[in-house]
């Protein structure tokens, strides 16, 4: 593959980390001031590694640092940055993004972080060397699916699951909670699935999963090199140290770059209700056929979703999970939204008045 620093005119010095006509164009107010544009490699400690048309280059990110964590400069970014002949050279601003992936932060504050910006697709690595957890998997999705990007699962480790059709068989089960998202079994270690995933990401792609994930080891077996170290993952509770300690972008040799990430205890909603929607798109679906508009598929008659549930077309897994996820979506929006909050109080105060007047209405018929 050509170095992405040729001199050749066709070609644009950025085109493998994703520069394209329309990053020109955005551009195109600081290029006539003298800046340069950079891809964001790596955030840390107030500096951020970039690749730009001249090479890699450190910054300082003292102008991209505000209070709100949603706007600080976040590996993915496309960054304005200082010419050559500055000690220290400065970020100046990004580019306006195109997604961003974001969870909420596990404060009490319920503030979001920004994880990986322009990310075309979020690769969800789940291992099957345990049990799954489709419910943390549905959360994965929803913050995918509202990133903007799509998302892929793939099952890491299948070389340590018995059989095929075992392998199989937890393929269909991901697959029931992950309706239009392709589900992959790969092993790393032999090789298994890689060409099929990495066929699969053109553009940007994230790296998201738990910690002993095995996102290190896949994002090896991408990349072709030991590029991410590796630790063991415990045999006490098949869980792994972070091997990944910032988030890196790094190019594929198939074409696009890759986002790893370390591993996510907390996968937090934040503004997810579309996301949530997706993710639970038959239900969704299903919702439409409501007697009531505002059905909230508890106990309403007609209710197209409790029908679904009754005759066994719609586990009860999925319909617990979706009612979860969007109840602590809303509880994190009433948190940060007063407008909200006052509604939903409203709505509380209205159903348990509706709840007295039953009760003093049933006392009366027992009288």
């Amino acid at each position: 593959m050509n170095s992405p620093f040729s001199t050749e005119i066709s070609r644009h010095p950025l085109a493998d980390f994703g520069w394209d006509d329309d990053w020109a164009a955005a551009f195109a107010p600081y290029a006539a001031q003298g800046f340069v544009p950079g891809r964001v490699v790596r955030v840390d400690r107030g500096q951020c590694d970039l690749v730009t048309p001249e090479g890699p280059v450190r910054a300082d990110t003292e102008f991209v640092t505000p209070h709100d964590p949603l706007r600080v400069i976040c590996t993915g970014d496309w960054a304005v940055v200082d010419p050559e002949g500055g000690d220290p050279r400065y970020v100046r601003t990004y580019l306006p993004r195109r997604t961003s992936f974001v969870r909420s932060t596990s404060s009490k504050r319920s503030e979001g972080q920004i994880l990986a910006a322009n990310v075309d697709h979020a690769v969800i690595a789940v291992s099957l060397a345990a049990e799954l957890d489709l419910g943390r998997i549905e959360r994965f999705l929803a913050l995918a699916w509202e990133s903007g990007a799509q998302p892929v699962v793939v099952l890491t480790k299948a070389d340590l699951v018995p059989d095929a059709a075992t392998v199989a068989h937890l393929v269909s089960d991901v697959e029931t909670a992950a309706p239009g998202v392709d589900v992959l079994a790969v092993s790393a270690e032999e090789g298994h699935g890689i060409d099929v995933l990495g066929a699969l990401l053109d553009g940007t792609s994230v790296l998201l999963g738990q910690s002993g994930a095995g996102k290190s080891t896949l994002a090896n077996a991408l990349l072709g090199a030991d590029v991410m170290h590796v630790h063991a993952v415990r045999d006490v509770d098949g869980k792994g140290r972070h091997t990944t300690t910032t988030r890196n972008l790094l190019v594929l040799p198939s074409g696009g770059v890759l986002i790893d990430t370390p591993g996510l205890r907390g996968v937090g909603l934040f503004d997810a209700e579309a996301g949530v929607g997706q993710v639970f798109s038959e239900i969704e679906a299903l919702a439409e056929g409501c007697r009531f508009h505002d059905c909230a598929h508890d106990a309403e008659p007609g209710c197209a979703v409790l029908a679904a549930l009754d005759d066994g077309t719609l586990p009860p897994r999925r319909l617990d999970s979706y009612r979860k996820l969007l109840r602590e979506n809303q509880r994190l929006a009433a948190r940060t939204d007063a407008r909200l909050r006052d509604e939903m109080r409203r709505v509380w105060k209205a159903r348990g008045a509706e709840g007295r007047a039953a009760m003093e209405a049933k006392r009366g018929r027992l009288g």
